[in-house]
C-alpha cells in the first residue's frame, strides 16, 4: 500500500515512482483568478518518472466509489484528478463545494477546488494523490478509514459543527454573503449595516440576560408556573439529603437533572426508588460544568413522549419527537453485538449530517438494563425491541422522529406564547406529552425546560420522517430574500488617494447621511476620515470594513498584484470600474450581481453597460475618466 501523504503539506516533489505530482498550493479566502469561490489551487503534472496507467482505469476505480463521475468525458488526467478532489471535499456530508476549475498554465495545470476550511481541503488533495497512485500501482487504499479522518477534521474546524454548517450551506443557496471573524470567534452573516453575527443558533440580536436566563432551569420553571404553564412539581435541591427529601414529598418515581446542563447530560428519568436516587444524584453532580455550584433538580416524573418545540422569531416552526436508543433482537445476539452492529450503520456515521449518532454505552445504560433483568451479554429473543436509556439523549444514540404535522393547535399557541415571554431569536421548548396531537389542557403534558440556542439538526435531519427546513427560517428572520444582507460596492482596479475622495465627496454630496467605507493601496478611509491601512495583508482592510455595522457603502481597489496574490475578500459588486485592465483583473467584472453597472476604459476607449445595454464612446482629448465614472457613480448610488 501507497504509504499516506495527507500530513505532507511541503512536499513539492514526487517521489521516482509517483506518476503524478501536486505543488504551488494557494489559499484564497474568496474569487480569485481561478474560480469565483474561495478556493484551494495547486499546480498538477504527470511526471516523467512513471508512466500511468490509460484514464480509463482511474476512472472505473474511482467510479466504483463515486458512480457519478462516470457519466463524464475526461479530456485529461488533471480534469479527472480536480473532479475527484471536488467530490471527495463533499466528504460524505453533502458539503456545498461544488466548483472546480483546470486551467492550462505554463509547463503545468493549475487546478482549484472550492474550499471552506483550507486544512480539510489541502487533507483531500493529498488523500486523493494517495488514491491516484495506488491506482498507478495497482494497490489498495484504506479508503473509509481515511476519509473518517477527513471527517474528524472537518468536524473539529469552525465549521463543523451541524448547526452552523446548515446555515453556512443555507446562507450559500440563498446570496447570503458570510465569514467567520476569527478574532472574536463568531460567523458573520451580511456585509456592514446589514450584517448579523453569531454562534450556532444565538444572534447578537438575542438578549444575553434572557439567554442565561434559560440556562438557570430552576428559575426558569419557577418563570413558567407563574405564568400558568403546566411544569412538574419538584424542586431544585444542592444536597443528597435535599433529594431525599424533595423525593419523599413529592412520591416516586421522580427524574433528576443539573440545573446547569445541555443534551441532556447528567438526567435521570423514572428514577424509582432511593438506591436509584442515589446514583442520579451523582451522575447529575458529575454533570455540572467546573466552577458552576451544584444545584440539582428533582422533579415528578412525568409519563409520556419526549418532543422538542422548536420556535424562531416567536413562532412555531418544528418539532420532534426524541425517543431513548433501543435494539432489536435477532435471537443469537448479544445486546452488546447489536449495539456493535446498531453503530456500523451509513446512519449512525456520526457525522455532522447523519440523522444518528453512535450508542454509547456507559454506567447509566448497565443499570437501566439490569432494571429489565438484562445484561450487555443478554441474547434477545427475535424482533424484541429493547430500549438502552431512559431518556431520549440523540447525542448518545437516541432516535429522532419529525412530529412537525401533528402538533395541536394549542400546543403550538403554548409554545409561541413561551418563545414570546423571551427576546431570542431561536428557542426549543421541551415538553412530555401522552400524545403531541392532543391539547395540552386535555391530556397528560408538562414543560420541562426551555433553551437558548438549540441545536436543529434533529429538524433538519430526523432520523424517521421529512426534513423541516429549520436554517431557511432562521435566515430569513433576518433577510427575506439576498439584497437585504448587502450593501452597494463599488470596486475599482486602480484608483488613487485623492480620486477616493473625490468619489466619496460626490457620493456624499448625494447621500450626506451615509457612512462610506474606502480602501485602496495607499489609505483606509471611513468618509474622510483616514484609518490604520494594514499593510501585511491588503483584504484584512476590506472585512475591516465589512464587519463595521455602520457603513452604508463600500469601495474597494483590487489590482492585479493583489487578486493574484489575495484574491478578493468579498463576491458581488454594484459597480466596477476599471482602467486599462489587465487580463487577470477582468475577473472584477465576472462575479457582478445583478443590474450592475460597469466602466470599462481601455486606451481612450470607454464601455458602459447598464441592465444589459451597452454604450461606448470615444474619450476626448481633455475629459477625464474620473469625470465619467463619477457621473455613473451618482446615477447608479
Amino acid at each position: 500500500m501507497v504509504p499516506s501523504r495527507s500530513s505532507d503539506i511541503v512536499r513539492v516533489n514526487a517521489r521516482e515512482t509517483d506518476a503524478f505530482d501536486i505543488f504551488n498550493f494557494k489559499y484564497y479566502v474568496g474569487p480569485n483568478p481561478y474560480l469565483n469561490r474561495g478556493a484551494l489551487v495547486f499546480d498538477f503534472v504527470v511526471t516523467e518518472n512513471w508512466r500511468p496507467l490509460p484514464i480509463e482505469d482511474y476512472v472505473s476505480v474511482v467510479g466504483d466509489r463515486y458512480p457519478q463521475l462516470n457519466h463524464q468525458t475526461y479530456e485529461s488526467y488533471a480534469q479527472l484528478f480536480a473532479r475527484t478532489v471536488s467530490e471527495v471535499g463533499k466528504l460524505d456530508m453533502d458539503l456545498h463545494l461544488e466548483r472546480w476549475s483546470v486551467k492550462p498554465h505554463r509547463q503545468r495545470v493549475r487546478i482549484a477546488v472550492q474550499s471552506l476550511y483550507e486544512a480539510t481541503t489541502r487533507a483531500v488533495v493529498y488523500f486523493v494523490w494517495d488514491w491516484f497512485e495506488a491506482i498507478t500501482q495497482q494497490e489498495d487504499i484504506a479508503f473509509e478509514q481515511e476519509l473518517q479522518k477527513l471527517q474528524r477534521k472537518f468536524r473539529q474546524s469552525v465549521y463543523g459543527g451541524p448547526t452552523i454548517y446548515a446555515l453556512l450551506r443555507t446562507a450559500d443557496k440563498k446570496g447570503i454573503p458570510t465569514f467567520y471573524l476569527w478574532e472574536e470567534g463568531l460567523m458573520q452573516y451580511g456585509y456592514e449595516k446589514k450584517q448579523v453575527r453569531g454562534i450556532a443558533t444565538t444572534f447578537d440580536s438575542d438578549s444575553h440576560l434572557d439567554s442565561d436566563f434559560t440556562t438557570r432551569k430552576d428559575d426558569c420553571k419557577a418563570f413558567l408556573e407563574t405564568l400558568g404553564f403546566p411544569v412538574p412539581k419538584g424542586n431544585a435541591v444542592t444536597s443528597e439529603k435535599g433529594a431525599f427529601a424533595v423525593a419523599a414529598a413529592i412520591g416516586y418515581p421522580v427524574a433528576v437533572k443539573p440545573v446547569v446542563g445541555h443534551k441532556g447530560i447528567g438526567v435521570t428519568a423514572e428514577v424509582q426508588n432511593d438506591r436509584e436516587l442515589e446514583f442520579a444524584y451523582n451522575t447529575a453532580v458529575e454533570a455540572i460544568p467546573e466552577n458552576e455550584p451544584v444545584r440539582i433538580i428533582v422533579e415528578k416524573n412525568i409519563r409520556g413522549k419526549d418532543y422538542r418545540l422548536l420556535c424562531v422569531n416567536g413562532k412555531f416552526v418544528a418539532a420532534t419527537e426524541r425517543r431513548p436508543a433501543s435494539v432489536v433482537g435477532d435471537g443469537y445476539s448479544t445486546i452488546d453485538e447489536l449495539i456493535e452492529r446498531e453503530n456500523r450503520k451509513p446512519a449512525r456515521l456520526d457525522t455532522p449530517t447523519s440523522p444518528l449518532s453512535k450508542i454509547e454505552r456507559d454506567r447509566a445504560m448497565e443499570l437501566y438494563l439490569e432494571e429489565q433483568g438484562l445484561s450487555f451479554d443478554s441474547v434477545i429473543e427475535k424482533d424484541r425491541t429493547v430500549y438502552l436509556r431512559k431518556v431520549a439523549n440523540l447525542s448518545a444514540g437516541g432516535v429522532s422522529i419529525d412530529a412537525t404535522s401533528i402538533v395541536h393547535p394549542d400546543n403550538v399557541i403554548l409554545a409561541q406564547d413561551i418563545a414570546q415571554h423571551l427576546c431570542l431569536v431561536c428557542l426549543g421548548i421541551d415538553v412530555i406529552a401522552e400524545d403531541i396531537a392532543l391539547s395540552w389542557k386535555e391530556s397528560s403534558f408538562a414543560v420541562l425546560e426551555i433553551n437558548a440556542a438549540p441545536g436543529i439538526l434533529m429538524h433538519l435531519n430526523p432520523a424517521i420522517g421529512d426534513s423541516v427546513d429549520v436554517p431557511s427560517y432562521i435566515l430569513e428572520t433576518f433577510f427575506k430574500q439576498s439584497v437585504d444582507a448587502r450593501i452597494p460596492i463599488i470596486t475599482f482596479n486602480q484608483i488613487s488617494v485623492d480620486e477616493l475622495q473625490e468619489t466619496i465627496d460626490r457620493i456624499l454630496s448625494v447621500h450626506p447621511d451615509w457612512t462610506i467605507g474606502a480602501v485602496c493601496r495607499d489609505g483606509v478611509f471611513v468618509n474622510r476620515s483616514q484609518k490604520l491601512l494594514c499593510d501585511r495583508n491588503y483584504n484584512s482592510n476590506i472585512q475591516t470594513l465589512l464587519r463595521n455595522p455602520k457603513l452604508d457603502l463600500l469601495i474597494a481597489e483590487y489590482e492585479e498584484d493583489i487578486l493574484e496574490k489575495e484574491g478578493m475578500f468579498y463576491y458581488g459588486s454594484n459597480m466596477v470600474v476599471l482602467n486599462n485592465p489587465t487580463e487577470i483583473e477582468i475577473m472584477l467584472v465576472r462575479d457582478v450581481i445583478d443590474d450592475s453597472t460597469m466602466v470599462i476604459k481601455k486606451e481612450d476607449k470607454i464601455s458602459i453597460q447598464r441592465q444589459g445595454l451597452i454604450e461606448e464612446y470615444t474619450l476626448g482629448k481633455d475629459e477625464p475618466f474620473t469625470r465619467v465614472y463619477l457621473k455613473e457613480i451618482c446615477t447608479v448610488i
